[in-house]
This record gives structure tokens, sequence and C-alpha cells, in this order.
């Protein structure tokens, strides 16, 4: 099995699974900064020239969400799926909750501060962003009142990809307001196989 990843991205909520799950695997860095994602060799295998990837024999599979799902399913005995199916339901939930209405709010912040080109940058947007995240974090804040896990009473896939999203939104300041999540972020960010936080990841880059 071979992770492509490249700190700071997305592949880190692979990586977490990979590492909770305690199955061996071969990581595969990949330089967002020297450009290796659009190199032939890579985009055979996502055509997006995005990471993460994971080519698990003749498997190939690109987008975070897929593959964490897929890696929970393929070893059912470390239960980071819930079985039930209305509780399988609630982790499908919070894991289009997290892409959709945490994730996307950051991606726009990102791209106005950082990652278009200045000429298309609209700093007005970044403060958009900032208040469309804010009621959506609010509604995961009230969730999460007297939880330890986003579904049911054991950690699951829905707990790496929101703490890793829920990461992402205190770089930017902006979990001063939701004490409950920050929290649960900082407990999850202690479990002993979770990866390296995001700001960890900038300077490994940088290094």
């Amino acid at each position: 099995m071979k992770l492509y990843e490249f700190p700071p991205t997305r592949s880190i909520r692979v990586r977490w699974t990979l590492q909770e799950l305690g199955v061996g695997f071969e990581a595969v860095r990949i330089s967002l900064l020297a450009g290796e994602n659009k190199t032939p060799e890579f985009l055979k295998i996502n055509p997006a020239g995005k990471l993460p990837a994971l080519v698990d024999g003749n498997v190939v599979l690109t987008e975070s969400i897929a593959i964490v799902l897929y890696l929970a399913e393929k070893y059912p005995e470390k239960h980071l799926i819930p079985t039930d199916r209305v509780m399988r339901a609630e982790l499908y939930r919070w894991l289009l909750f997290a892409t959709t209405e945490l994730e996307q709010p950051l991606w726009r912040i990102a791209r106005n501060a950082n990652l278009y080109p200045e000429n298309r940058r609209v700093p007005a947007d970044i403060e958009n962003a900032r208040e469309d995240f804010k009621p959506m974090a609010a509604v995961l804040e009230e969730h999460m009142k007297g939880r330890e896990f986003i579904v049911g009473d054991s950690v699951t896939v829905a707990d790496f990809v929101t703490a890793y999203t829920l990461d992402w939104a205190n770089e930017v300041g902006l979990l001063e307001g939701f004490p409950i999540l920050k929290a649960y972020m900082e407990r999850m960010y202690q479990r002993p196989h979770a990866p390296m936080r995001i700001a960890a990841a900038f300077k490994s880059i940088r290094a």
C-alpha cells in the first residue's frame, strides 16, 4: 500500500487513519512546491494533480474522504466505521458537514490569502468566509457538548477528518469562540497515533 502525501495537505487525514489502523504502508512524498504533482508519472495516479492518493494493489483512490472510508471498511475489525446503518449514516453526515460547511470557508480564506495570484485575490471574501464558518462551527460545538467523539462512543474516521479540519481553522484564528471544539481537537491530537499538526507540517516543508 502506498500513500502519496505532502504535509500539510489533507493527506494528513489518510496518514492518521493508517497510523490508527496500525497497517504498514509506504509513504511517497510528492512535493507541491517542486511541482511533483504535475509530473506525467503522478498525473497517471491522480489526473487532478492533487493529494492525497492511495494505491492498494489494483485499487487507486483519490479524495481523502473516499480513502479514509475505504480503509475503515477494509479493516472492519478496527471499528473505525460503525456497523449499525443509522450510526453509519450519522458518520456520513458529519464527514459531509466537515467537508462542505467547515472546509469550504477555510479554502476560500487560503486561496484569497495565499494561493491565488495577487491579481485574483478578493480580500473581502476572506472576511465573508470567516463569517460563514462561525455559525457552522457553532452547530458542531453544540453537537459535541458532552461527547468525546463525533459519532457514538468510540473513535471513527469522522474524528480524524474533523480534528484535522479544526486544526486548520485554528491556524487562522477561527476557534477562539469555540472552547468545546478546541478542547476536542487538542484531545484528538494527543492520541498516541495522531499525525503531526498542521503548524509542524509547515515547518517540515520549510526546513
